[in-house]
């Protein structure tokens, strides 16, 4: 069955830096689509990184400039490096997985791991 375990959360101040991790098992990510998502209480859920199979990346407005989404193919996992974080990137951060048809066309997410938190304190 296929897993993703995220891992590298926590709490940190503001301007601080963290990298998230996402092992993947089960496939290789770099023959899916990968996205990383994140989700506040009383928000919805938002998408804020995406690696496309032909490796190209897009960013929600939040993130762009501070956050790299990113895959080791040899150790099977994706990455969300977070720069400069804010208090309103506090949230649970969620990979997940799509299959792909052609270089940046992503299905259906349908494989998602159990989330990991991230706190950030002013």
């Amino acid at each position: 069955q296929v897993q993703l375990v995220e891992s590298g959360g926590g709490s940190v101040q503001a301007g601080g830096s963290l990298r998230l991790s996402c092992a993947a098992s089960g496939y290789s990510v770099r023959t899916f689509c990968m996205g990383w998502f994140r989700q506040a209480p009383g928000k919805e859920r938002e998408e804020v990184a995406r690696l496309f199979l032909d490796g190209t990346t897009t960013y929600a407005d939040s993130g762009r400039g501070r956050f790299t989404i990113s895959r080791d193919n040899a150790k099977n996992t994706l990455y969300l490096q977070m720069n400069n974080l804010k208090p309103e990137d506090t949230a649970m951060y969620y990979c997940a997985a799509a299959a792909a048809s052609g270089g940046r066309i992503c299905l259906e997410y349908t494989g998602w791991g159990q989330g990991t938190q991230v706190t950030v304190s002013s």
